[in-house]
């Protein structure tokens, strides 16, 4: 077993999940299954594995010589949406929304 229900617990606890005991068993088993597997992944040989640059979907053909449908072009637009929203809210000094606390922890 690689993680204990302690531990379940404890990360439900930091994220302020409210777990049943069936739901802590459940996570318990799954996340020991996770990292048995990990495990089981790093005893791989992959000395002579290149690293990968790009995943691509092997049935993504190629159209033009090299070119792949599924990448496109990055390019900036402006956004200006922060002065409309920001004019509608509450209680705002740009560029921040202010909200009541919520983290008591």
């Amino acid at each position: 077993m690689k993680i204990s229900r302690e531990d379940v617990v404890r990360v439900a606890e930091l994220a302020h999940l409210g777990l049943s005991p069936a739901e802590i068993d459940m996570y318990r088993e799954q996340l020991d299954a996770i990292l048995t597997y990990v495990d089981k992944l790093r005893k791989l040989d992959t000395t002579n594995v290149e690293p990968m640059a790009q995943v691509l979907h092997a049935d993504a053909g190629l159209t033009v010589e090299g070119s792949h449908p599924e990448l496109r072009e990055d390019f900036l637009l402006a956004c200006d949406a922060a002065e409309p929203m920001l004019a509608q809210a509450p209680d705002a000094k740009a560029p921040f929304f202010r909200v009541p606390r919520v983290i008591d922890r």
